[in-house]
């Protein structure tokens, strides 16, 4: 098998070993491609693998030895799935290896807006607390998460265990949801009670025609001013200008986000600049743990296919 490897650095920037999947083939791995450049990299492959390089139908028509597309992640846009299928071409995705890590870094990003405590870290390096006249000083309101509510958009595999440690912290868990019956603890609601109820809302639903800008001018309308709003699902869930025009005029409280709508972002974009917005650059996923379960599941994707039974099929 002739394996190729389009943009291999994120998950693995050196730090990792690609050794078991080159036991199934002849392994060639690419740190990025460029789309000029992937009919050429990947023409005498029988399996490529991506994460963000684009498998599109012009591309698979130039590519009559590709039997398998293999995604370096779980969500699988990437890839033209239905021109795969009309090909014949096996397409396989990751799915879960990062859920602990993502539902870890919505609370980072919480407790980072309720705690701050790398701003008064930060502050200390500098000397604030050895010139205080106190034994202690704060400079911006500390919360108690405990008896909030926590709104979730979307009960998948992060999502619930979102919901799972916002209960550990004795929070309210409200939900919309598909699901029918929730479990204990998490309240089913519309969106309309979620964006009016909730102090923090934490966004996980798929990125689909009727989730695109869900929060927008008119549903920051309805939430509290002191709310703090978290995205670590996809960048387009939100409308960037109107999340950044809330913060600007105190009709939000914070935005913490993993994910933006251009990545990376336009080096003007408004919520970068805003004292209130916490964004880190979507590395939620990058856990060394949850990489070397993406590499893990990844390989036994492509031994699987070589097998005949292939697995994490889309």
């Amino acid at each position: 098998m002739k394996i190729v490897i389009l943009d291999g650095y994120t998950a693995n920037p050196g730090d990792l070993s690609w050794n078991e999947l080159e036991k199934l083939g002849d392994v060639t791995v690419y740190e990025r491609t460029a789309p000029q450049e992937t009919v050429v990299r990947a023409a005498e492959a029988d399996v490529v693998l991506t994460n963000k390089v684009l498998i599109t139908s012009e591309v698979m028509a130039q590519l009559p030895k590709l039997k398998y597309i293999g995604v370096l992640a779980t969500g699988y846009n990437v890839v033209d799935i239905k021109a795969a299928h009309e090909r014949d071409i096996v397409v396989t995705n990751v799915p879960a290896y990062s859920t602990e890590s993502v539902a870890q870094m919505v609370f980072s990003h919480l407790l980072t807006v309720t705690n701050r405590t790398e701003h008064y870290a930060q502050q200390n390096r500098e000397g604030k607390w050895s010139r205080s006249k106190d034994f202690c000083y704060w400079d911006a309101p500390l919360t108690e998460l405990a008896g909030k509510t926590f709104g979730i958009v979307g009960l998948g595999n992060i999502g619930m265990r979102v919901a799972q440690i916002a209960l550990a912290f004795g929070m309210k868990v409200k939900a919309l949801s598909s699901k029918e019956v929730l479990p204990a603890g998490i309240e089913k609601v519309n969106l309309d009670e979620l964006l009016a109820t909730s102090d923090v809302l934490s966004l996980h639903c798929p990125l689909t025609d009727s989730t695109r800008h869900l929060i927008n001018k008119e549903s920051l309308k309805k939430m509290k001013p002191s709310a703090i709003l978290i995205n670590t699902g996809r960048g387009p869930l939100i409308d960037d200008d109107a999340v950044a025009e809330a913060l600007e005029e105190n009709r939000l409280g914070a935005f913490c986000a993993d994910v933006m709508t251009v990545e990376p972002p336009a080096a003007d974009n408004k919520l970068q600049k805003q004292p209130n917005a916490y964004i880190t650059p979507h590395i939620a996923w990058a856990s060394t743990e949850a990489r070397v379960r993406l590499i893990q599941v990844a390989t036994e994707n492509v031994r699987c296919f070589i097998s005949g039974k292939p697995q994490n099929m889309v």
